[in-house]
């Protein structure tokens, strides 16, 4: 990378810490991860006012699979990302630029993860919702908050002797182990290992892994990500087999707990549709819905894409995906799961 663009990514990041509406997404460094992991081109396109400095950022990620097809997403494998501008004509012209590049490029379509509606006649999807708690100062306030029923659910795995421990790099082994297991028996293809720990090299001050830990063995694991006020934990799995003794419990809380202690107001425990099992095991714990708006640019004629477990057409493959042994879908699951934003 030239000075020159060194200099401009200074400047893009610079934006996004003084913007209300950038979220960790909208920086720079992720240019570099998924190039790195998943091969992917990624596009910076931001405008700038009458004084010259940046006033709207747009990352979009391009990718191109013979499965999935032709795509612009900003930004994949998150939640977030979108267009973030200081005002509507700004992001008008970002759109506009983001159109443009879609047709160079031949694109089947772009998908903008947004956190509020465009309202400018584009397709979108408004199935998923980011479910949040309000964190207190104090981690005891907090627990307090918590009805006895939940305060004895965290308790029960720590009566069976589980403990748990929040660090960095020592502890992504043990996190990619469940992580894998648990995204086989749910039939999805698992990122590299490599993935996380790019972000760990590159946001060594945002991200941490919690792991929960029964007679040593990670049982319960999460991938936290922080930044601004909120604290995110977009990974979070457990072992099934161990289900009884509730380790998922204690990994939430034990991240609460840690968000507390950091400093952070806002717990977001990730995507979810309204109604289903994940919304309403969030939802116990105070978590409040807050809408997510899903923006589709699409050529003439074409339609939105449905690359989610729901569409029929990959029922056959989830099946198939659970029968097969971690270890394999260590291996070729970081090939299909790059395609799939």
């Amino acid at each position: 990378m030239t000075e020159e663009e060194n200099a401009c990514d200074d400047e893009l990041d610079d934006y996004v810490l003084r913007s209300r509406e950038a979220s960790v997404y909208h920086r720079s460094r992720w240019r570099k991860v998924i190039k790195e992991c998943f091969g992917h081109d990624s596009y910076y396109l931001f405008s700038r006012n009458a004084e010259g400095r940046i006033s709207g950022i747009l990352p979009l990620v391009h990718l191109k699979s013979h499965l999935f097809g032709n795509m612009l997403v900003s930004v994949p494998y998150f939640n977030y990302g979108g267009v973030c501008a200081d005002n509507g004509t700004t992001q008008a012209r970002l759109i506009d630029e983001a159109e443009r590049v879609a047709q160079e490029r031949h694109a089947n379509h772009i998908e903008f993860r947004q956190e509020k509606p465009f309202h400018n006649g584009y397709a979108v999807k408004t199935t998923k919702v980011s479910m949040r708690v309000s964190l207190p100062s104090s981690y005891t306030d907090l627990w307090k908050s918590f009805p006895s029923k939940l305060r004895s659910q965290v308790t029960k795995p720590q009566k069976e002797g589980m403990t748990f421990r929040i660090g960095k790099g020592e502890e992504l082994e043990g996190f990619y182990d469940v992580f894998a297991t648990n995204m086989r028996d749910l039939g999805t293809p698992v990122y590299p290992i490599r993935f996380f720990r790019c972000i760990l090299e590159a946001f060594p001050e945002n991200s941490w892994i919690c792991n929960v830990y029964l007679a040593g063995i990670p049982v319960a694991s999460g991938f936290l990500i922080g930044f601004k006020e909120r604290m995110e934990i977009p990974w979070a799995s457990s072992l099934k087999k161990h289900n009884r003794m509730s380790p998922n419990m204690l990994l939430y809380w034990c991240c609460m707990k840690f968000a507390c202690e950091q400093g952070f107001g806002i717990f977001d425990f990730g995507r979810s549709t309204p109604g289903e099992g994940t919304y309403r095991f969030k939802e116990q714990w105070g978590a409040k819905p807050v809408q997510m708006y899903w923006n589709y640019w699409l050529p003439e004629g074409k339609k939105l894409p449905e690359i989610n477990p729901r569409n029929e057409k990959y029922h056959l493959a989830i099946r198939c995906w659970k029968r097969l042994p971690v270890a394999l879908t260590k291996q070729i699951g970081p090939w299909i799961i790059k395609n799939i934003p």
